[in-house]
């Protein structure tokens, strides 16, 4: 029997431990057997000794170097690049600030082979993250609100569930998703772009399926600045802007892509939101 072949995908900045603590969890998965995994870790731009401490701890590990100016979507989309150069049956999307419980590539595995057996057809694995103090979920397969760009969590239950895309903290893809739908595009930076590949995939005819359970533990990012009352306008604006905010531009290109003739009302909304925070407060 042919070993599966998966490619593990991570980029990172400068937080040496939490991408050590990450790969750990990743090498003590259990149930693998027939599953070989070979890593592609984006270093980008750390200057806290990141990719040679993994380079040490994890010789196998293939570490790639960043400027410092990739963000998520553009570390992903390299470590994705050089690992699509291979033949591989799957690429595990995992943010180096989750740690997988030791079950949980094996359990996105067996997840992946009942799609195909139940659906005909490969498609995308997400995997959900729960909080590690309050056992809260915090990351996961989302359903889309009435067609509209407004995205709701879907806890997992103990069967896999349909979902309409995901946050990209713990995705497995299969190769057949990656022919056809390919990278992630590289009109985004850092945000949304992981739910702009599970609705491109939807659009290309595959399914998102949340796997049973939890499979790690994530931390939830705090609430963006740009959205805060509290935040001075002008800091409001400058943040939004940033590449780790929501820049504009590619919003309006996120709306363009997924809410068809409503798009100017999303980019609008955009605006109204960051001058008046409050009111999503309420």
């Amino acid at each position: 029997m042919e070993k599966i072949l998966v490619a593990t995908l991570l980029t990172c900045h400068n937080r040496k431990e939490t991408t050590l603590a990450c790969l750990k969890a990743l090498y003590s998965q259990t149930g693998m057997e027939g599953v070989e995994v070979n890593t592609y870790l984006v270093d980008d731009g750390c200057t806290d000794g990141t990719g040679d401490a993994v380079r040490e701890a994890f010789p196998g590990v293939r570490v790639l170097q960043g400027d410092g100016n990739l963000y998520w979507c553009g570390g992903m989309r390299f470590a994705w690049a050089e690992a699509m150069k291979e033949n591989y049956d799957y690429y595990l999307w995992l943010n180096d600030d989750t740690l997988l419980f030791d079950n949980a590539l094996r359990t996105m595995l067996d997840t992946a082979v009942t799609v195909r057996e139940s659906h005909g057809q490969d498609g995308i694995v997400v995997g959900s993250t729960c909080d590690p103090d309050t056992g809260k979920q915090t990351y996961g397969g989302v359903q889309r609100i009435d067609k509209t760009l407004g995205f709701r969590l879907i806890e997992p239950s103990d069967k896999p569930q349909c979902c309409d895309t995901m946050n990209g903290n713990c995705v497995l893809i299969s190769k057949a998703v990656a022919r056809v739908t390919g990278n992630l595009s590289g009109r985004f930076t850092h945000a949304i772009g992981d739910t702009d590949y599970g609705l491109r995939a939807c659009r290309d005819g595959f399914s998102c399926w949340i796997a049973a359970g939890y499979v790690g533990e994530c931390r939830q990012n705090p609430r963006p600045d740009w959205t805060n009352p509290e935040t001075p306008l002008r800091e409001r604006l400058k943040n939004l802007r940033d590449p780790k905010g929501l820049p504009p531009g590619e919003w309006i290109e996120f709306a363009k892509r997924h809410a068809g003739w409503r798009w100017p009302l999303y980019a609008m909304k955009l605006w109204l939101r960051v001058l008046f925070p409050g009111i999503w407060k309420l």
